[in-house]
């Protein structure tokens, strides 16, 4: 039988960051196990993204272990594929040359790694529009793109930092149905940051409530309801207003 630990693909272990004498977080502890969905809630500037920085590298934590599968990491570079609010298409480029971006700087063999693009665009609904500009398409589609040139990574691990914010609701909804399919279809583990209580609640399998800065963990919401999930689930709506209810207070 497999050691439960085993099931962790990613374990960061006394966090802590500080600017200018002010504590972001210290003696941060998460955990995230394989193919989980985990999402982190918290007040606007508590840390969260900051977090996120150090865990690629971006930034240097002051302390802290980053363990991926039980190797012990100053951060977790290329092992992590992460996607962020805005889409970063580069608008000289076509959809697909833009979704190959990780092939071609990984040096990848370009005519193998094309069908595989082609595979996602069909997949999550681009079919049609690789020869167009990320300026002639929506913003929901730019996301979608994005969404492809993040697997093109191939990662096991994807950071996700409020990837659907700048959305429509109704563009927001159809797209967070691709984020599931990001677990179930393509075996991901998904680590994701949003503002959106109801979104957290509707994709994770577990959900972390922050503070502000400096920022904790005030609890941990572990939610067994199968999905695609309905917000008239009397479960989650209690969930969310307890959840509003303690972010009010942070604020």
């Amino acid at each position: 039988m497999n050691n439960p630990g085993e099931r962790h693909m990613l374990q960061i272990t006394g966090a802590a960051k500080s600017y200018n004498g002010q504590t972001v977080f210290s003696g941060l502890n998460l955990a995230v196990e394989r193919e989980q969905f985990t999402v982190l809630v918290g007040p606007s500037g508590c840390g969260k993204s900051t977090l996120f920085d150090g865990l690629t590298g971006a930034i240097g934590l002051d302390r802290g272990r980053i363990s991926w599968n039980h190797e012990i990491l100053t951060h977790l570079g290329h092992h992590a594929a992460y996607m962020q609010q805005k889409d970063l298409l580069l608008p000289w480029f076509s959809l697909m040359e833009n979704a190959l971006l990780p092939a071609k700087t990984g040096k990848q063999d370009m005519v193998q790694m094309e069908p595989v693009a082609q595979k996602l665009f069909v997949r999550l609904g681009l079919n049609g529009y690789e020869s167009h500009y990320p300026h002639e398409i929506s913003g929901g589609m730019r996301q979608r793109c994005a969404l492809v040139r993040t697997l093109m990574f191939n990662r096991d691990l994807i950071l996700l930092d409020e990837p659907l914010s700048a959305l429509d609701a109704i563009t927001r909804r159809s797209l967070q149905s691709l984020l599931l399919l990001l677990q179930t279809a393509f075996k991901k583990t998904l680590l994701m940051i949003t503002h959106d209580i109801e979104e957290a609640l509707l994709l994770g399998d577990e959900v972390y409530l922050f503070s502000s800065q400096p920022m904790r963990i005030k609890e941990r919401f572990v939610l067994d309801q199968p999905k695609p999930r309905l917000f008239s689930d009397p479960g989650l709506l209690k969930i969310k207003r307890h959840m509003l209810e303690q972010l009010e207070g942070a604020l």
